[in-house]
């Protein structure tokens, strides 16, 4: 479905144009482009500003380039190329934002939204592949989770994507707002609220209240699916929505998943609309008298399924059509590799201490010894040394085999202080240096789990392990 002329001039006024004041408002126009090394003959360039570029300066290469159109920041001073036409605008990105949203405007397909602490793109594969049987779906790609990302994808969606599901990322209060408000959701999943973050909110009900603005834009005929149980979600939630509630739990999970200062409340059956049993031996997931196969490993990741699932059902899936779902995950979550005999739990992408308890009792799980490599967990403000020893006593009470941990300063300091019961500690600072240890301990059969926040770059390591 193509934009015109006259739909830009709803937003912003009529068009300005050097030399030709002519213009014929009934002009379709090509793909909106925000990078001027891409675009194409007939393209709208929308010049989108970094901490360390401006759109702007390119938009004599955007013109010579064959740009129909663009808009430009009030701000901008500088002379423009003979002939651009162009709209004068406050923010060029809440422009580009402003398009995103007409463009959604125009199309038939549902909007999912997905947010949460720990198991966003995780729970958006999972939805993606989950309503693959209405058609062809849009999704979120990599970590286009912010105020460029959820645009992005919006403008990718065409008459055919039966459905759009978009990730939303944040790191403090108004963004997700900002992206509800682009992308208006008629589905909102939130995963879960934990602590990522933490160090720039300063609190989990903070945390709660920020994720929460998913609602800000959301179908008032619209759900919002949540796991059951959190009193500090459920609180945030109904200060800001009044609408429809799904929640999903799994039998088993009253009461809180580790230590209270890093654990996250765990789903209550009692108060859910679907509950279903997990196997973690099986790797099955039962709900409503059918049996489905996780296609990720942990129980974190069959509530995840769950979450997928009430989207599925909400938009008329038959979920004995999902018995079967497989999906395909970005490389550094869930991915099992081999080194030989060793065998790999590859979690490098990124990690809050949620996930890393998650990813710790799905490697206790395993059979034979078990070790891991934890890396530093940014963004936890005064909370950070305190939650990087409860992964650390977690690590200890599960009875690791050996831990190396990729730290330094007073996080370092924090988790060798409660790593004196591991048989075999390490403490090194970068990711090469952790090869030495774990090439002296490993042996074959040995399970290794890599997790740590996207700063540290943990794969690094992997081509350095040696088949044991």
């Amino acid at each position: 479905m193509t934009l015109q002329l006259a739909q830009f001039v709803q937003l912003w006024g009529p068009p300005l144009v050097s030399g030709d004041e002519k213009v014929d408002l009934q002009v379709d126009l090509g793909a909106v482009c925000t990078d001027s090394r891409q675009l194409q003959p007939g393209d709208f360039f929308i010049p989108l500003r970094g901490d360390r570029f401006d759109g702007h300066t390119f938009l004599n290469q955007a013109v010579q380039l064959g740009a129909q159109a663009a808009v430009v920041a009030t701000d901008w001073s500088h002379p423009l190329p003979p002939g651009l036409l162009h709209w004068r605008v406050d923010n060029t990105l809440w422009a580009y934002q402003q398009l995103a949203t007409l463009h959604r405007r125009q199309l038939s397909s549902c909007v999912v939204a997905v947010t949460g602490s720990a198991g966003k793109t995780t729970t958006r594969e999972l939805i993606k592949a989950a309503l693959s049987p209405l058609g062809d779906v849009q999704a979120t790609v990599s970590n286009n989770n912010n105020d460029i990302g959820v645009p992005l994808t919006l403008m990718g969606a065409h008459e055919h994507h039966a459905a759009i599901v978009v990730e939303m990322g944040m790191r403090g209060l108004g963004e997700i707002e900002r992206l509800s408000r682009c992308a208006e959701p008629a589905i909102a999943v939130i995963t879960n609220i934990g602590t990522a973050h933490i160090g720039r909110l300063g609190s989990r009900a903070a945390i709660a209240q920020a994720k929460c603005e998913i609602t800000a834009a959301l179908d008032p005929e619209g759900v919002v699916v949540i796991p059951a149980g959190d009193a500090l979600l459920e609180s945030a939630l109904s200060g800001c929505w009044s609408g429809r509630i799904v929640r999903v739990a799994l039998q088993g999970d009253i009461g809180v998943e580790g230590p209270d200062v890093a654990g996250l409340p765990a789903a209550d059956p009692a108060a859910a609309d679907l509950i279903g049993a997990y196997e973690p031996q099986q790797g099955v997931l039962s709900l409503e008298g059918l049996c489905f196969r996780c296609p990720l490993e942990g129980r974190h990741n069959a509530r995840n399924l769950m979450l997928a699932l009430a989207v599925a059902a909400e938009l008329g899936v038959p979920l004995a059509d999902l018995q079967a779902i497989q999906v395909d995950v970005p490389s550094g979550r869930n991915r099992r590799m081999s080194i030989g005999t060793l065998n790999l739990l590859d979690e490098t992408y990124n990690a809050s201490p949620e996930a890393v308890f998650a990813a710790l009792d799905l490697l206790a799980q395993q059979p034979g010894r078990r070790f891991a490599v934890l890396g530093t967990m940014l963004e936890l403000g005064s909370s950070s040394i305190e939650l990087h020893q409860a992964v650390v006593s977690r690590a200890v009470e599960l009875g690791l085999d050996g831990l190396v941990a990729v730290c330094s300063g007073k996080e370092a300091i924090a988790m060798e202080s409660v790593a004196a019961p591991l048989e075999r500690f390490a403490l090194v600072e970068s990711p090469e240096q952790a090869a030495e240890s774990l090439n002296a301990w490993l042996q074959p059969g040995d399970t290794l789990l890599l997790k740590a926040s996207r700063g540290v770059a943990l794969e690094r390591l992997i081509p350095l392990l040696k088949e044991p």
